[in-house]
């Protein structure tokens, strides 16, 4: 990965950079995120079901402040505020499939805004066609997805993005690895930041899964700074394009992925409004791991 630390470090020029006395430890910091620690509760998927004030209470105890709903679990509105609010927590985004945004938009607006949360972003995209994918196995539904589609799902965003700021409220996409993989030549997420209206569609860059898909975050930080608005954070051990989309999961600082470039980056646009841990799998207990990534962040100087 070009853009690691332990390859910079291997150049010459890197040397120079590090063991110059010109260049305090301060001036490395001097821009950075300075955001609440956030997280996106996929993390704990397994644990809300069963504990879903007493979880949100644990996730306080290590210091996240900010969070990203994947699911309320049956819970009412005034259930979920009671909750966040006993756990000292704010809940300020909301994931959804194209599909659920479609087949119940009225409703999970409505449910939202009674929450209080400012984002609605789109997990998932749809196939314009999906009868298409009758007969397919898993890896041939990802895989199926053709510039097309992308295509055809930046108008879908549009008019969803539309509707959302219609209700007060903001849309996003949040992608995973496909969006990297080109298409006839092109990069089907530089297709969907051409087509899709700024006015109305804002993007969640997961970081972690721009690397898995063969992308660089640096890159689209840099090259569209008012166009991502939120961040995912996840490492990998093995964030390699060329084998499995599904490497193994690593907690922050235990993989392959060195964030301290890529966030001073996003720092640098003064765009980014929310940075959110996702721990997609653990290689311990859930809230070790979760405090072993909120600790990654922390030694970042990121989250204040």
């Amino acid at each position: 990965m070009k853009h690691s630390r332990r390859d910079f470090l291997k150049t010459g020029s890197a040397s120079l950079v590090y063991g110059s006395s010109l260049l305090s430890a301060t001036s490395l910091f001097a821009q950075t995120l300075k955001l609440p620690l956030a997280i996106q509760l996929y993390s704990v998927r397994q644990l809300l079901p069963t504990d879903y004030e007493g979880t949100l209470k644990e996730l306080s105890a290590l210091g996240y402040r900010e969070v990203e709903a994947a699911g309320y679990y049956n819970h009412s509105a005034a259930e979920i505020k009671q909750a966040m609010d006993n756990a000292g927590l704010k809940l300020v985004s909301a994931h959804y499939s194209s599909d659920d945004l479609h087949k119940q938009f009225d409703q999970i607006v409505a449910f939202n805004k009674e929450l209080g949360v400012s984002y609605i972003i789109c997990s998932s995209p749809r196939l314009k066609d999906p009868s298409r994918l009758a007969n397919m196995n898993q890896q041939q539904r990802a895989d199926a997805y053709t510039l097309d589609d992308w295509r055809w799902n930046a108008d879908e965003f549009n008019v969803l993005g539309e509707k959302v700021n219609a209700a007060g409220l903001r849309f996003g996409y949040h992608n995973h690895v496909n969006e990297f993989h080109k298409k006839d030549g092109v990069v089907p997420y530089v297709e969907l930041m051409r087509l899709t209206d700024p006015s109305k569609v804002t993007m969640e860059l997961d970081c972690g899964w721009v690397i898995v898909g063969g992308g660089d975050p640096i890159e689209y930080l840099r090259n569209y700074p008012t166009r991502i608005s939120m961040l995912h954070v996840k490492d990998f051990k093995r964030p390699d394009p060329t084998g499995t989309n599904h490497p193994e999961v690593a907690e922050l600082g235990q993989g392959s992925i060195d964030y301290r470039p890529i966030l001073q980056e996003a720092a640098k646009s003064g765009n980014i409004e929310h940075c959110f841990v996702e721990q997609e799998a653990f290689t311990v207990p859930p809230m070790q791991s979760l405090k072993i990534d909120a600790d990654y962040m922390r030694k970042l100087g990121v989250v204040r």
